[in-house]
């Protein structure tokens, strides 16, 4: 009986060290994570990052931190490390492949928050849709296209993609394209069409002058291609206000419009 106490004494003893350790190592463990987490907040480079993306890496070391604490604790409780590390390996696996979507989106997300091919209100296409960004978060992006559609883009296709920011520059270059009777002088034409361009105040000279030349011809027609440089903000503006203002000078100036050959024999389907 005595040789029976003793065991379980001695075998009190080494189990309350144990537990008494492990509480030890978790107090102290809390402390330091705390400390640490702390000064990862107080680093520069963070201040340069969008709110969302400070706070998942805050929260990623803080969890990373959690469970090595944890880890260690069992390892002192003398639980087997191989049968822990087992069983993460196999949880990790599971959630991995049940989240697979989900984590490709978080990635795109982190990765779109960190470079900023795009900001909020800019005009972008991308994932086969366009339109103002209204929100970036770590899973999707919301877009407002203009006919006023909330498009929801899951990041990791629109980060593997290509990605076309329209607003990024602070100028961009209006094209269009118009057609006449092929019985008229060109350079009547594009007289016409550089005056309106000078004229619109919208339009500006640099990084190049207003253009218009002839781009193409037929029997009954012939092609013009006009090119005007304006500032970003501007863009929509100066594109249907010269589609108007030329339309409306070239029907001034009697300027024909191709003929229409009219086909009086169609063919039989």
């Amino acid at each position: 009986m005595d040789q029976l106490l003793s065991k379980l004494q001695d075998l009190g003893v080494n189990v309350g060290g144990k537990i008494l350790l492990a509480l030890v190592v978790f107090i102290v463990g809390r402390i330091v994570i705390k400390k640490l987490v702390k000064l990862l907040g107080k680093i520069k480079k963070f201040d340069e990052m969008d709110p969302t993306v400070h706070r998942f890496i805050t929260n990623f070391v803080k969890v990373g931190l959690y469970t090595l604490l944890i880890i260690s604790i069992i390892s002192i409780l003398g639980v087997p490390m191989a049968s822990i590390v087992a069983v993460l390996a196999s949880a990790g696996l599971a959630i991995g492949m049940a989240l697979q979507g989900s984590l490709s989106n978080l990635a795109g997300g982190i990765m779109l928050l960190i470079f900023r091919p795009f900001n909020v209100e800019d005009y972008i296409s991308g994932a086969g849709e366009e339109g103002f960004v209204k929100k970036i978060a770590l899973f999707y992006t919301e877009l407002l296209t203009i006919d006023n559609r909330t498009v929801i883009l899951p990041n990791g296709p629109l980060m593997n993609g290509n990605i076309v920011n329209y607003t990024r520059e602070g100028k961009r270059r209006v094209d269009l394209v118009f057609t006449t009777a092929r019985s008229e002088a060109p350079q009547k034409v594009q007289d016409i069409m550089k005056d309106v361009m000078n004229k619109n105040e919208k339009i500006i000279s640099d990084p190049a002058a207003p253009f218009a030349q002839v781009s193409g011809a037929t029997n009954e027609a012939m092609e013009f291609i006009v090119r005007a440089w304006c500032y970003t903000p501007d863009y929509w503006d100066a594109y249907f206000g010269l589609i108007q203002q030329i339309v409306e000078a070239l029907g001034e100036a009697g300027v024909q419009a191709p003929a229409v050959r009219v086909v009086t024999d169609a063919p039989k389907a």
